[in-house]
C-alpha cells in the first residue's frame, strides 16, 4: 500500500485563489471507493493502491485542466513502503511517540 501527497495547481488562470481547482480535483478522488484520502491545506494525501492513485491524480489533473487552466503544475510524494501496511494515521502516530 502506498502514501501519496499530490498538488494540482493552475497557472496562469488570471486568479489568485485556486479552491476551486482543488474542489475539482477532490471531487474526482470520490469516485476511488477504494482511496483513503485527507485534504491537507497544502496537500491531499492519499492511501491505497499505487496503481489507483496515479490513475485518479491523471483524473485530478484531468478535471483541473477541463476547467480553463492551460498550465498545470503538479507535485507528487510517494512513499510506496512494501514491507508492511501502515497507514497515514500510523506514521503521524509514529512520530508523535517520539516527541512524547
Amino acid at each position: 500500500m502506498a502514501i501519496v501527497a499530490v498538488s494540482v495547481t493552475p497557472i496562469g488562470t488570471g486568479e489568485t485563489s485556486v479552491s476551486r481547482y482543488v474542489a475539482a480535483a477532490e471531487k474526482v478522488l470520490r469516485e476511488y471507493p477504494n482511496l483513503r484520502y485527507r485534504l491537507d491545506p497544502m496537500f491531499t494525501t492519499i492511501e491505497g493502491d499505487l496503481r489507483e492513485i496515479f490513475e485518479c491524480i491523471i483524473r485530478m489533473h484531468d478535471a483541473v485542466a477541463a476547467m480553463g487552466a492551460g498550465r498545470i503544475s503538479s507535485v507528487i510524494k510517494v512513499d510506496d513502503r512494501r514491507d508492511k501496511v501502515v497507514t497515514m494515521e500510523e506514521k503521524v502516530q509514529s512520530v508523535m511517540q517520539h516527541l512524547e
